[in-house]
């Protein structure tokens, strides 16, 4: 029999997610990816998804202060195999160590968007008619 699957992360993959992506920070907090960019650059890693196998782990990462970011982002995936090698002693508990792969991070750019929609003045027209029937 088998059992029915659902899109939801199971808890075990959201626990090494989130590990995968306080090693991930530590490594490019301690500055050990040399690379010009990378260096030059904040980068914020806001979630890691992992696979179900748990053998791929997606970061979502923003470059702070960088109009373009799919420069920083192929430049983290260039380092993907060496950032992988420093997880090693962080998440030695893990069978597998897994294939690192970056990808930019929009959600901040939904959140802007859906704020924008908000503050719209015919959102605010809506939302004072309503008051006044009240």
């Amino acid at each position: 029999m088998t059992r029915p699957t659902s899109s939801a992360p199971s808890q075990r993959m959201l626990r090494v997610g989130e590990q995968v992506r306080a090693a991930i920070t530590q490594v490019l907090q301690r500055g050990e990816v040399r690379d010009d960019i990378i260096e030059a650059t904040v980068i914020s890693i806001s979630e890691v998804r992992m696979s179900p196998d748990l053998k791929i782990a997606t970061a979502y990462v923003t470059p702070l202060g960088v109009s373009d970011h799919s420069i920083v982002i192929e430049a983290l995936n260039r380092h993907a195999k060496f950032i992988r090698g420093r997880l090693g002693p962080q998440l030695r508990q893990m069978k597998y160590m897994p294939e690192v792969r970056f990808r930019d991070d929009t959600s901040f750019d939904n959140y802007k968007k859906i704020d924008e929609l908000l503050r719209s003045p015919e959102v605010q027209r809506d939302l004072d008619g309503d008051n006044d029937e009240q």
